[in-house]
């Protein structure tokens, strides 16, 4: 039992950034807390045919989907069940990745989980039933690499979607969508309108997201964090802005979060 991780080979990882494969013994807490990253994600479940997440809040009210399938991009965090993560693994798209895979408009799907055989019909289900017959971490990871290499378009963003990504990854601190507009030399509103087919959400959402990741990735393993100085470093205006922030993509609190994490940055152990 292990959890294995890897990066696909070209041209897949031009649209994939990792492969992952999850076999663990159940957690000793019942749901965690999964923050929001850039990209879609395809999840199979090979210990129950079923995904299950859950309302953030004291009802924990329950929406099951299929086992498998591709969840859209998010912008908030999600409470999911340890009961059904014991063997299960996918996929993590680059921004525009799983539209290029698809042709699916992630805009449309942002914040929710579509049913893989709704995509690809019995192709799916025979995706999963292979997988459940391989026992070897490395095998299972290389059946769903070739299976998506299948089933791959070359990538076809907008060159103006594609320009943006890229300046936004390079400086998502400093990021004003005038200065994307001038630099990609469309209209505001044709690029946000394609920025979301393309990648799920918005510039400027997507831009703020970024710097909330680089945030969390900064701070998960520091004993102690000068918030101040995190915010200004950051591209905040102030620690409030960043604590609204963490509130809004993460669900909790900085002090929150810093109390709860546990040994990955996206995962937050809850009772």
């Amino acid at each position: 039992m292990a959890f294995h991780q890897r990066r696909p080979a070209p041209p897949l990882d031009a649209l994939v950034e990792k492969l992952w494969d999850w076999d663990m013994p159940p957690a000793a807490h019942r749901y965690e807390r999964v923050l929001p990253q850039p990209g879609a994600q395809l999840i199979i479940n090979l210990y129950e045919d079923q995904t299950r997440v859950y309302s953030d809040d004291a009802e924990r009210r329950c929406l099951a989907s299929s086992g498998s399938v591709l969840g859209g991009p998010q912008l908030s965090s999600q409470i999911i069940d340890t009961a059904e993560q014991i063997r299960v693994m996918g996929a993590v798209f680059r921004p525009g990745g799983a539209g290029a895979l698809t042709g699916e408009d992630m805009g449309a799907i942002a914040g929710c989980d579509v049913d893989l055989a709704g995509l690809f019909g019995s192709h799916a289900d025979a995706l999963r039933q292979r997988l459940l017959e391989t026992t070897e971490p490395n095998d299972r990871l290389a059946l769903l690499e070739r299976w998506l290499q299948e089933r791959m378009r070359l990538p076809q963003l907008e060159t103006c979607v594609a320009h943006a990504l890229a300046w936004l990854e390079r400086m998502p601190q400093v990021a004003r969508i005038g200065w994307l507009v001038h630099e990609t030399g469309v209209s505001e509103r044709r690029l946000t309108r394609l920025f979301r087919r393309q990648v799920g959400y918005g510039p400027k959402q997507y831009a703020r997201l970024l710097r909330f990741r680089a945030v969390v990735e900064q701070v998960h393993g520091l004993p102690n964090v000068d918030w101040a100085g995190m915010a200004a470093d950051g591209g905040y205006c102030d620690q409030a802005h960043l604590a609204h922030e963490f509130r809004r993509f993460a669900g909790v609190t900085p002090g929150a979060f810093m109390a709860a994490r546990g040994s990955y940055p996206n995962h937050l152990p809850l009772d």
